[in-house]
C-alpha cells in the first residue's frame, strides 16, 4: 500500500463474549461482546482496573482469552501462529518501545525485515512513513531514540507500528507520556494520518477528552471489563446510558459536546446589516460549535463569520450555538 492513499486492508474485529480469568481467580474482563467497524478509530476507556489493556493484549495475543472468541476479518486469533498475527497487528505503547542502539529508519523497518522485504523497499517504505507522520527522512532518519524528543519518539512508534502495512493497529495509552502541548499536537497528527490510512484502531486511554477527540465510536467500560455503552462520542455525550456512563463523563459533558457538534448550515444567519468584516472573528464551515464560541467569545462583535474559503456563508451568535446544539 501507498501509505499516502487510504488502505484496502482495514478489517474489522469482532470480541464474542471473552473472557480472561487467572487462576488467582481474579477475574479482569468478563463476557465482552464488541462489533469494531472496518477503517474506524473505537476506544476503550473506563476505570482504572476495568480490563482496557486486557482486552487490547488479548487481540494480538500476548494475552489469551479464557474463553469466548475474537475475530479479525472473520478469522478466529486463536487459529493463527501468533507471531504471523503479531506481524498483521500493529502495536503502539506508551513507553514506545524503540530499539536504542537502532537508527530511526532500523526502528521503523522492524517488521519489514523480519518479513524479508529488499533493503529498497523497506528505505522508500520507511521514509514515506517518516514523512507521514511528520519526520523529515533526511534529517532524522539516521538518529538514535535518545537523540528524539519524547513526542518525536512517539511519532516513531505509530510509524513502526505501519511499517507492513498492518490490517488492525492497537494502541495502550499512546500519547499519555508526553506533556500536555506535545499530546495535543500528535492527536492532531493521529487524526489527520487515520484520514489518509483509514486503518481499524482500537485504542486504550483513561482520558475523556482524549477519547472524544480520536475515537469514530467509544465502549465505556466498567470493572470486569463490562460494558456500560458503545456510542459515536457525540451520542454518547448527549445521552449516557446510565448512573455510571453519566458520572464517568462527568457533568461539563455537554461542554465536550460543544467539540464533537460541526456547525449546521441551517443555523447560520445573513451577517447584520451595517457591519464591517474587517477584524471579525471567523472559522471554516467545517470547524466544531466550540471552535464558533472559542472565536466568539475571543471578539467583542457579538457574532462570529463563518465562512468556506473565501466565500460567505453567514454568521453565529451565542443564542444559534445553543440552539444547534440542543438541536443536535
Amino acid at each position: 500500500m501507498d501509505g499516502t492513499r487510504r488502505s484496502e486492508s482495514a478489517a474489522p474485529i469482532r470480541l464474542e463474549a471473552v473472557s480472561k480469568r487467572y487462576a488467582d481467580g481474579t477475574v479482569a474482563v468478563e463476557d465482552l461482546t464488541l462489533d469494531l467497524a472496518a477503517g474506524e478509530t473505537t476506544v476503550l476507556i473506563g476505570p482504572s482496573g476495568c480490563g482496557k489493556s486486557t482486552v487490547l493484549r488479548m487481540v494480538n495475543r500476548l494475552i489469551e482469552p479464557t474463553s469466548g472468541r475474537i475475530l479479525v476479518d472473520g478469522e478466529d486469533v486463536a487459529a493463527a501462529d501468533p507471531v504471523t498475527l503479531r506481524r498483521r497487528i500493529g502495536y503502539v505503547i506508551q513507553q514506545v518501545g524503540l530499539f536504542p542502539h537502532q537508527t530511526v529508519r532500523a526502528n521503523v523497518g522492524t517488521v519489514p525485515r523480519l518479513l524479508g522485504w529488499s533493503r529498497s523497499r523497506i528505505r522508500e517504505r520507511t521514509d514515506e512513513l517518516l514523512e507521514l507522520v511528520g519526520l523529515e527522512p533526511g534529517r532524522f532518519g539516521s538518529r538514535y531514540p535518545h537523540e528524539l524528543s519524547g513526542g518525536q519518539r512517539q511519532r516513531v512508534g505509530v510509524a513502526r507500528a505501519l511499517a507492513a502495512d498492518p490490517v488492525v493497529l492497537l494502541m495502550d495509552e499512546p500519547f499519555s507520556a508526553v506533556d500536555p502541548i506535545v499530546r495535543t499536537r500528535l492527536q492532531d497528527e493521529f487524526r489527520r494520518l487515520q484520514e489518509t490510512v483509514r486503518k481499524t484502531i482500537l485504542l486504550v486511554t483513561h482520558d475523556l477528552d482524549e477519547a472524544v477527540r480520536l475515537g469514530d465510536r467509544i465502549a465505556v467500560l466498567a470493572e470486569r471489563g463490562r460494558l456500560q455503552q458503545y456510542e459515536r462520542p457525540a451520542a454518547l455525550l448527549a445521552a449516557p446510558a446510565n448512573d455510571f456512563v453519566r458520572e464517568f463523563v462527568g457533568a461539563d459533558r455537554t461542554i465536550k459536546r460543544l467539540g464533537v457538534t460541526p456547525i449546521p448550515r441551517h443555523a447560520l444567519r445573513p451577517l447584520p446589516d451595517g457591519n464591517d468584516l474587517d477584524g471579525a472573528a471567523g472559522v471554516p464551515v467545517e470547524a466544531t460549535l466550540a471552535d464558533a464560541l472559542a472565536a466568539l467569545l475571543g471578539s467583542d462583535t457579538g457574532w462570529v463569520v463563518v465562512r468556506d474559503g473565501t466565500k460567505l456563508l453567514g454568521v453565529l451568535t451565542p443564542d444559534d450555538i445553543h440552539r444547534a446544539l440542543h438541536a443536535a
